[in-house]
């Protein structure tokens, strides 16, 4: 990953914060308990999308802003404009992060209420960084699980990400690299492709056409342009008495000169017949290398229908959809406190679902004979196995797990302060996604209604939550 100059939004990065986390920290820092050590898990309660398994995203970028969590003499001088205290200020000005970090492999398949980050370190520094974890993590899951979903429909046809324009501000940059990690094969956003070393690419919009005194002209010059990757857009004025002809005559031309046709762009009207119709007459001309790609407001939904319809589309540009994480607005990741001064701690609530598990944990995945996923199961650090799970909320449902094999999905990716290893490539956390989503039951895949997955806890941490649960009923009742 290249790192951008001094202008960009690592400058700040130790504001990148909510106005609470600092207020708290000030007040451990004066209560002397600023040092004190504590665990904080990561996790979501819920999928995304009506769908069965998320895409863990986003831990390289998280890595990278944490080595950079620090306070200029500037950001210094605008806390101190907010009421932060002098002594405070003095000791943020030589703050860096000085914990460690455990976390699965970028592109992992994980599913609800099981730790995917377990951050260990003093109380401060752990609540310093929580806005950053959150915001990172939850965004580029979320849009990395969409561009999943989207290539489970597309199969081997290729889609890119065009959606710069209607992305979350600056937040579109990171969303383009984690459409990559969940499948797309490229992206329209320049900087990027830069940053993160992304395959990018892109056609061209209806005002070059508009700009020409003809369709045809704009075509020829196009391609005059472009005469091997030309990419002709076909309906800015008819799509099949006009743009599509024109397209013909502009690919006859450039195979007189030993060149070709890349494809040709629908972008608006009934994609399933104008791709037909649109194939139909390029195959007519014996046309048939030429491509044909479709955008407009495509999800998963809408290319399961083209392809149940038959339409003869080879790639699709998915913009708003996916780079929004539509119809999700944000996955509900949480950062919960579960060990502090090496005490166990949970938080309860009458929203079952809300109640978090105590202590510092591991995430365990049990593999069936033939490689594939059968569960997952939470267990304590200093636990060495388990033989069954519970649920996390309703403990008569349990599952016997001693004849699976055991593989540990968090592994050390920062210790005290100190990243591990280098941070992921998109390209191999792409990878790496499709060979684990081989591995995952086709019932969890399906875009409606999936197979829940299962989750548990280990006997050992059924115990103590069952303990600290009863402990806090008990001192309810003084």
């Amino acid at each position: 990953m290249r790192t951008l100059d001094n202008n960009s939004r690592y400058r700040h990065t130790g504001l990148f914060t909510d106005f609470y986390e600092l207020a708290m920290a000030q007040a451990y820092f004066y209560e002397n308990k600023a040092g004190e050590e504590a665990v904080f898990d990561y996790f979501y309660r819920k999928n995304p999308f009506g769908g069965g398994y998320v895409v863990f995203s986003g831990i390289g970028e998280l890595l990278h802003s944490i080595r950079n969590f620090k306070y200029s003499e500037e950001d210094i001088a605008y806390l101190q404009t907010q009421g932060f205290r002098k002594e405070f200020l003095g000791f943020l000005k030589n703050f860096s992060f000085k914990g460690t970090i455990k976390a699965p492999a970028e592109g992992e398949i994980v599913f609800p209420s099981e730790p995917l980050l377990v951050v260990k370190g003093s109380i401060l520094e752990l609540q310093l960084i929580e806005t950053l974890v959150l915001n990172i993590l939850n965004f580029s899951s979320l849009i990395s699980t969409k561009a999943s979903r989207i290539r489970n429909v597309s199969g081997t046809r290729p889609f890119s990400d065009f959606g710069l324009r209607r992305a979350q501000g600056a937040g579109g940059v990171l969303a383009s690299r984690a459409a990559i990690i969940g499948g797309a094969n490229s992206t329209s956003n320049v900087l990027a492709g830069y940053q993160y070393e992304l395959p990018v690419g892109g056609t061209m919009a209806h005002s070059w056409i508009q700009t020409f005194s003809s369709e045809l002209e704009a075509f020829r010059t196009f391609a005059r342009n472009y005469p091997d990757n030309a990419v002709l857009l076909v309906d800015t004025y008819d799509t099949l008495k006009s743009g599509v002809p024109n397209a013909i005559t502009v690919a006859r031309e450039l195979g007189q000169k030993g060149h070709r046709l890349k494809a040709i762009r629908l972008d608006s009207g009934d994609l399933a017949y104008f791709s037909k119709k649109a194939r139909k007459m390029l195959d007519d001309e014996g046309l048939q290398d030429v491509k044909i790609v479709v955008s407009n407001q495509l999800d998963e939904y809408v290319i399961r229908s083209l392809t149940l319809q038959k339409a003869p589309i080879d790639s699709f540009g998915i913009g708003t959809k996916l780079i929004t994480g539509k119809e999700t607005s944000a996955l509900d990741g949480v950062y919960k406190l579960s060990v502090y001064n090496h005490h166990p701690r949970m938080k309860v609530s009458d929203n079952i679902e809300k109640t978090t598990l105590p202590g510092e944990k591991t995430t365990m995945r049990y593999l069936q004979s033939d490689g594939t996923f059968y569960a997952d199961g939470v267990l304590l650090t200093d636990e060495k196995g388990t033989k069954e799970i519970a649920h996390p909320h309703f403990s008569h449902k349990r599952s016997d797990i001693s004849k699976y094999t055991a593989e540990p999905l968090l592994k050390t990716v920062m210790k005290e302060g100190e990243q591990t290893g280098e941070n992921p490539v998109a390209e191999e956390s792409a990878a790496y996604l499709q060979q684990r989503l081989k591995q995952l039951p086709d019932e969890h895949k399906r875009i409606e209604f999936p197979h829940q997955y299962k989750v548990g806890i280990s006997e050992g941490l059924e115990a103590l939550r069952d303990k600290i649960f009863k402990n806090i009923k008990e001192r309810r009742k003084l």
